[in-house]
């Protein structure tokens, strides 16, 4: 019997750990992960804060809190196991207005239903003494939200791989993807020179998502819609103000977290992101503009009807971008002692966010089974910290579905 191919296109930490997974289950399995890109972890995993979400926020029985939970527990061990960085530096989710505060509330019911693990309610008094520079009316900590280093996980997911007899086929940018008369897939690079022949496919391309789904027959929705969020560091004389991670209550309304304080593994604070659509799949400046992605963007019913419901918010978050005071405004109420003149620009990410037809943001996690393919449509926060769990989920399917299985 031939050996069996399972090729995975997508080289992020999505990708990679799905892998690690399936090589690590069916020994003997030839694994190869293609990726457009020179390097691994180069888009969404390589612009990614580093927090490892301990499940306040998701919403209990999705996938999101079912894999975040489960995706902890396996980061954590592997992390150890390692030697990579895993640090509990806790945090902090506070209300600085009264309407906030039974939002606040909500979102500690939620944390306990999803059973995140040391989760409390504590009052204005209680905050100094987790944060000392910190303000507000009440907050919720999570004294186990940990922080990492999302990029060193992925190069040794991406080592782990290529111990177990993988394949990682950098430089390789997917041009086209048919099924072959046996039932196996084709995959053919886009200069038509390289090709790859799968048992089974899985897709995990990120910003690129839907568009690769589609090559392999998907359905054109949810659309990826890409928004940058842009980073500010704290100045060094002014990191000690923040001992760990220091978040706003979200609005339900959006999947984003607003901008918030996060202390990274090296030391710095980062202050960041807000999230303003990109003009680029792959827009990490403000001047990164394809006219391409545009007109396609225009021509989404989807996008339209966003726009129509939050066009106010959009408007602030474009202030931010374009001025350090408007960015700082809304932070200085959490940390008072850090402003517009203790912050330099840093960085940015892109998300690669489902939109549906309908203007609905997708929150969950996305995924399609398309016969020998199957499709991560919707791989948003928290992937990374659920990136083990995620390919569990993955690898049970597919596996389940491979002809040896």
């Amino acid at each position: 019997m031939s050996e069996e191919t399972i090729g995975v296109v997508g080289a992020g930490i999505v990708g990679l750990a799905t892998a690690r997974e399936i090589a690590v289950r069916r020994p003997g399995t030839r694994v190869v992960v293609l990726d457009k890109e020179r390097e691994v972890a180069v888009h969404q995993t390589g612009h990614n804060s580093g927090v490892v979400h301990a499940g306040i926020y998701y919403r209990p029985g999705s996938l999101k809190a079912t894999l975040c939970t489960r995706g902890v527990a396996l980061l954590r061990e592997y992390c150890r196991d390692r030697g990579l960085p895993y640090d509990e530096c806790g945090k902090l989710v506070v209300a600085v207005t009264p309407d906030e505060v039974p939002r606040l509330e909500a979102l500690h019911a939620n944390a306990l239903r999803n059973r995140v693990p040391g989760v409390r309610r504590i009052a204005r008094e209680e905050i100094h003494e987790v944060e000392p520079h910190a303000a507000g009316l009440a907050a919720v900590h999570s004294p186990h939200t940990a922080i990492t280093d999302y990029t060193a996980i992925a190069r040794s997911f991406a080592r782990d791989v290529e111990a177990a007899g993988g394949e990682i086929r950098l430089g390789f940018p997917v041009g086209r993807i048919r099924r072959a008369a046996d039932g196996s897939v084709e995959v053919i690079s886009r200069d038509g020179k390289s090709l790859i022949h799968a048992d089974r496919l899985v897709l995990c391309a990120g910003l690129q998502s839907d568009r690769v789904a589609r090559l392999a027959g998907d359905g054109a929705d949810p659309r990826i819609v890409p928004f940058r969020g842009e980073y500010m560091t704290v100045r060094p004389e002014k990191a000690g103000l923040v001992r760990g991670l220091v978040y706003p209550v979200p609005d339900p309304r959006y999947p984003f977290l607003g901008v918030h304080f996060t202390r990274r593994v090296d030391g710095s604070v980062e202050v960041g992101p807000n999230a303003v659509l990109a003009f680029a799949r792959e827009g990490y400046r403000l001047t990164d503009v394809d006219p391409r992605e545009l007109a396609r963007v225009a021509a989404f019913p989807g996008v339209w009807r966003l726009a129509r419901q939050h066009w106010r918010t959009g408007a602030r978050e474009m202030r931010g971008s374009l001025s350090v005071s408007a960015y700082m405004k809304a932070a200085e109420a959490y940390v008072p002692g850090i402003g517009a003149r203790d912050v330099t620009r840093a960085g940015a990410g892109v998300r690669a966010q489902a939109l549906g037809r309908d203007g609905s943001l997708v929150d969950d996690f996305v995924v399609h089974h398309l016969g020998p393919v199957t499709a991560v449509r919707n791989a948003p926060s928290p992937a990374a910290t659920s990136s083990m769990a995620i390919a569990e989920h993955i690898a049970e399917a597919v596996l389940e579905r491979s002809p040896s299985g």
